[in-house]
Formats: structure tokens, sequence, C-alpha cells
């Protein structure tokens, strides 16, 4: 009857039945592949390995990266995951963004990935120079005009004559 109504031809036996309104609704739990070019996976890696850390906010369809522009979201996101996975970044999540900080196992990791020498460090771990010399208000300390708990009203407030 099925044949003469919808013009199909009828399923073997052993076929199992699928309706295909049934089908449709249910979401897949099959995961999509993300391809992700050399290119662009290296520049991901550099980028973590120079900042040291990295953020990304949860919105795979964003066509650009907030400091990647030219590489989109979704892949900084696999990229991030996968090395979550294997613990060589730490995640924070917070707010919609995710936060990613290197581990030192991370950072030997992108080592080898990228043909750094030893020496080289990501930014969150050397040490910044100050711009001003650590002693140079040292000669304005001395003044010997109160013991530090604000500039007071004048020379003269709150001494007696």
């Amino acid at each position: 009857l099925a044949q003469a109504i919808f013009g199909q031809a009828p399923l073997p036996k052993d076929t199992p039945h699928v309706d295909p309104c049934s089908a449709a609704c249910e979401p897949t739990n099959q995961p999509t592949m993300v391809l992700i070019s050399k290119k662009e996976r290296r520049q991901i890696l550099e980028h973590l390995f120079q900042e040291g850390v990295i953020c990304v906010k949860k919105d795979p369809r964003a066509c650009r990266h907030n400091e990647l522009e030219a590489i989109p979201n979704l892949h900084v996101m696999m990229v991030l995951r996968s090395l979550c996975s294997r613990a060589f970044v730490t995640e924070k999540f917070n707010w919609q963004w995710y936060y990613y900080m290197l581990t030192n196992e991370g950072i030997d990791y992108l080592r080898g990935v990228l043909n750094l020498p030893p020496q080289v460090m990501p930014s969150t771990l050397t040490k910044q120079r100050p711009t001003r010399p650590a002693l140079a208000g040292a000669d304005q300390a001395d003044r010997g005009e109160g013991k530090g708990w604000g500039k007071g009203k004048g020379k003269g407030y709150g001494k007696e004559d």
C-alpha cells in the first residue's frame, strides 16, 4: 500500500526502519570536524607562547578572534581545548569568556613545536623593568614633617607654640 501511495520500493526485511520525522528532530551526538590549517595553528601557538595567556569568547560563530583578527574564533577555541585536554594550559571560564594560562609543561611543549631556544620565555614569566629608578623618591622621604599619615593642612598646623 505504501508503495502505491508514495511510489517507494519496500525495504528489505533485515533493514531497520527509521522514521524520518523523529530522526530530524533529534540532535546528533556526533561531533563536527573542524579543520585548522598548519599556518593558523602555528599563529595561535606563537601568540599563546608570546603572551603566556589568551582570552577566547564563547562564541563559535564569531568570524574572527578578538586578538588574532585573521583567524576564526572557532579555530582558536578548538586549538586551546586540545591543549587543555593535554594539560598544557589551564582553563578558567567566566562571563562567557575562556581564559587560558600556559603551564610549565605547556611551555616545554610549545618550545618543541615552535623550535624555540630554552632561554626564550613567555611575557608573563619575564620580569618587567621599572621605568623609574627604585631610589628616586628616597631624597624626598627624609623631610621630617610628620609620621607619614598625610601632608596635613600646612607647616604650622597641629604644632603648639
